[in-house]
């Protein structure tokens, strides 16, 4: 039998820049996604010409330009497209006149840069673990850092169950340093600081790969050209979503 080659249903999801992988998996899951008016289960695929609706509302694919933006998060503001069970999301914040969601998250008492889109597929590369792309950030803790805090920052922590990979850590001033990730594992910065003894006062996003943070806080710009170039260039040994 011929392998099927039909999209699924999940990553049409991502491709029309409705919602990430992860979401649309669990709005299939919640019974809340149908084709041609029937609800449907994941692996579920699409033939040319169904109608796909997210609650009774279609989002058929559109052949727009993709949206590149770059977000000054504020504290406070949580990183999620679900606007029903959250207050002070992104989506509504940001108030983007067409549908995107955020290239990874940015946890609520954090800020600094997050990039959002409407392009699922760079969503799934920039994401992939394995391809090692440098997160920055600005950090503050409660008290006085020592040289032996910086080594094993840079060394490794054991949190969730795992080790941290290597990573850059340079001290600025008494009580602040700079952190290099290649990594993201959830709140990873507070949890490897709260190992050693520290609490984060101030956690703040500074550069994702090529892009900086450039804007006032609460403020977004599009990516430009050059930018989005660069990108595409580091994750082009990514392969592509799988269908």
């Amino acid at each position: 039998m011929s392998e099927d080659t039909r999209t699924r249903i999940n990553k049409y999801l991502t491709e029309v820049g409705y919602c990430s992988r992860r979401a649309a998996d669990k709005l299939i899951e919640e019974g809340r996604v149908a084709i041609n008016g029937v609800k449907v289960v994941l692996g579920t695929r699409l033939n040319p010409g169904d109608l796909v609706t997210v609650n009774g509302v279609d989002i058929s694919r559109s052949e727009e330009k993709p949206v590149y933006l770059a977000f000054n998060k504020p504290v406070g503001i949580v990183c999620t497209t679900d606007t029903r069970v959250e207050k002070n999301n992104i989506i509504e914040y940001i108030n983007y006149p067409t549908r995107i969601f955020p290239i990874g998250r940015l946890d609520k008492m954090s800020e600094g840069l997050i990039l959002l889109t409407s392009d699922g597929d760079i969503v799934n590369k920039i994401l992939r673990a394995r391809n090692n792309h440098e997160k920055e950030y600005f950090v503050k803790v409660h008290k006085p850092i020592t040289p032996s805090f910086v080594s094993q920052m840079s060394k490794g922590v054991p949190i969730l169950d795992t080790v941290t990979t290597t990573c850059v850590v340079e001290q600025i001033t008494t009580d602040e340093f700079k952190i290099i990730l290649t990594q993201g594992l959830n709140r990873q910065i507070r949890r490897m600081c709260e190992f050693l003894g520290y609490e984060v006062v101030n956690l703040k996003r500074l550069r994702i790969m090529n892009i900086h943070l450039d804007t006032a806080v609460g403020k977004w710009r599009s990516l430009t050209d050059q930018e989005l170039l660069d990108i595409n260039a580091m994750i082009s040994s990514s392969a592509k979503t799988a269908q």
